[in-house]
Order: structure tokens, then sequence, then C-alpha cells
């Protein structure tokens, strides 16, 4: 497979303006992307992962560490009336509704996805790039750092309940400002030209193709934006294994397993892992200088 260019990004995409006032739902958000004028040879540079692998081999371990059971789960998860609480060196602090969200100009991205676990996929996201958020919110000169929060809700997420969780809930992930300003860091509401099902993030996901997927956290709640590096969920966890930037790099293995190659989904041959999971040409720049052995 070869790198899609940035540039192939900024001539093919497609956008659509919704509704002011619409009503956020499945339904609402389906017809909203079926409205969407998708070019059928997007980025055909990437062989698409099939949907049905990709929308069910997941991690979610709110529902469950297991993959089938979580998507089991997943199946009665609603999101209305869904919010996000932004706060933090902005100038505009708020609380956002899906209506906001949706309010943004949709497009789909097909990336890379790379997995920690060495299993990869490429997928066709929807959704907004999350600079232009960004700068709705007007972050101030402090802000050098944004925080997500998931959902924290023991009544929809049966790890949250148990009596020894997984992960100390609720699961927080960061980026650097810069990062978070790259044209390629998503915020996506779909894939596969359908709104996101619950196991995969519904209704609004981070996607930052360059890193290990822990980082695309999921079903957002809050966004912080701080002064201050956040400690993240599985840094926090384990910190030997997982640090805060995953960048897939094929150097750098797991204490536990190689990340020199990679296993795409459907496909019976491992193939070889590509720094920055072959974005290197268009994020390299933001790590000039780092050890990134050190900055794993």
């Amino acid at each position: 497979m070869q790198i899609t260019p940035e540039k192939l990004f900024q001539k093919r995409r497609e956008f659509i303006k919704l509704g002011v006032g619409s009503l956020v739902s499945s339904s609402l958000l389906a017809s909203t992307l079926s409205a969407l004028d998708f070019k059928e040879d997007l980025n055909k540079e990437l062989e698409l992962s099939p949907e049905e692998l990709a929308t069910n081999h997941v991690n979610f371990y709110e529902f469950s560490v297991n993959k089938a059971k979580a998507v089991r789960l997943a199946e009665n998860f609603h999101t209305k009336d869904w919010k996000i609480e932004v706060s933090g060196a902005v100038n505009k602090p708020q609380t956002l509704t899906m209506e906001d969200i949706l309010a943004f100009k949709l497009e789909e991205r097909i990336y890379r996805f790379r997995c920690v676990e060495a299993w990869s996929m490429v997928v066709p996201w929807v959704g907004f790039e999350l600079r232009a958020l960004i700068d709705k919110l007007e972050p101030t000169s402090e802000a050098k750092f944004i925080k997500f929060t998931t959902l924290f809700d023991k009544e929809r997420f049966a790890d949250q309940a148990a009596f020894f969780p997984t992960l100390d809930y609720p699961y927080v992930e960061g980026l650097r400002m810069d990062e978070a300003m790259h044209p390629l860091t998503l915020m996506a509401v779909g894939m596969y030209k359908k709104p996101l099902k619950a196991q995969n993030g519904a209704p609004l996901r981070l996607v930052v193709p360059w890193k290990y997927g822990f980082k695309s956290i999921k079903s957002i709640v809050k966004i912080e934006f701080l002064k201050e590096q956040p400690k993240t969920t599985w840094e926090l966890a384990n910190p030997r294994e997982y640090g805060f930037y995953a960048n897939v790099n094929p150097k750098v293995d797991h204490p536990r397993w190689s990340q020199a190659s990679e296993r795409p989904l459907g496909k019976f041959f491992n193939q070889d892992t590509l720094l920055f999971n072959g974005y290197e040409k268009e994020v390299g720049h933001l790590y000039a200088g780092m050890d990134l052995r050190k900055y794993f």
C-alpha cells in the first residue's frame, strides 16, 4: 500500500453543511451521511479493510476487554442528549451538543489505523479536522495540550461498573497542541459512510492516524485545554509500555512483542510497519530533535 498524500485530501474532500436546529439521532446522521457526495475513486491508493471486520474487531474496554463481548454489550448503548464540555485555557468555554458538532462541514478521509496489538486496518472515516473546532473555541496562549475524556457511566459501560475495573476510568487521552492542530487529526462521527456504531466510539471520537489506536479516544464528553501535559489512562496504567506520544515506530518494540510488522485485518500475511504509520512526510517535523525511543 502507498501513503495517501495530504494534497489528495485537499483536492478530493467533499463537504456538506448541516441544517441549523437539526435533531440529533442515528437516523438523522445516517441520512446526512447518505447526502454526502462521496467520490467513488477517493484515495484508491489504500485498500479498505472489510467493513464487517473493521467495525467489530474493537478495543473498547469500557464495555469489555473481550472484543466480541464488547460488540454485544454495545448494542443497547444510546447517545441521546450527548454533550461535550469544553473548559480550560480557552476564550470560549462552553458545552457543545451534537447539533454543534454536526454544524461543521463533514468529509471522508481514508486513513491507515494501527493498533498497539500489532494489527492494522484501513478505514474510511467521516468527520472534520479538529483544528476547525479548536479555532472556534479560541484557545489562549497558555494552551499547550488538549485533554480528552470518555463518558463515565456505570449503567452504560459494564467494565466501569465491575468490582475490579480493568482501567482507572474515565478514560483520558491527550495531544500536544501542534498535534491537535495538524490537518490529519480528525474528529469522526462516522465510518464506511455510516454513523459510528457504539463499539466504534459513537457519537464522537478522535482519529490520529500516525499514532497507535489507543490515542484515538472514543465517546468523548470532555475537552480541556491545559498548560501542562496531562497524564493519560494507559500511561498511568503502565508507563513502561504505553507512552504519552504513542507514535507508530517499527524500531521501538512493545516490551512484550515486536512492532516491526503488523497483520492487516482480512489478510493472511503480515506486512512491515511504517514509521508514523506511513505519515512520516506529513508529521515527521513535529518530532524533529526528539528521541523517539525516550518519547515513545
